[in-house]
């Protein structure tokens, strides 16, 4: 009895372990962003590539800008579930001229160590 209980700990502890080094896998590699998306032009894939914007979000800020086109960027605080917080998160990658640039790269968390010279 004693030994099945080992056991079952052991392997509970064991897939705890592993557990952590896939988490620290993804944490190892980061989203980076670069560009801006343009919030009168953009269409719903563009928008739902900005960090944290779902594809619902997407559509409300088209059926916001379907109302009225926006003039600033920080108009999209007006759109349910944009707060100031969220929008301040956004804000270097938006823009209401020009075409919308956003890319996505995967980038290490950290950079490699340097190796020392001889």
């Amino acid at each position: 009895m004693r030994t099945a209980r080992r056991l079952a700990w052991g392997g509970i502890l064991a897939l705890g372990l592993m557990g952590s080094g896939t988490a620290a896998a993804r944490e190892k590699a980061r989203t980076q962003y670069t560009g801006v998306v343009n919030l009168n032009e953009a269409t719903e894939e563009e928008l739902d590539r900005l960090p944290g914007v779902g594809r619902k979000a997407a559509q409300r800020i088209l059926a916001q800008r379907a109302k009225r086109r926006f003039q600033r960027p920080e108009e999209l605080v007006k759109v349910k579930g944009f707060g100031k917080k969220r929008f301040q998160k956004l804000k270097p990658l938006l823009t209401v001229a020009g075409p919308s640039t956003l890319t996505q790269t995967q980038a290490p968390a950290e950079p490699p160590p340097k190796k020392s010279s001889p």
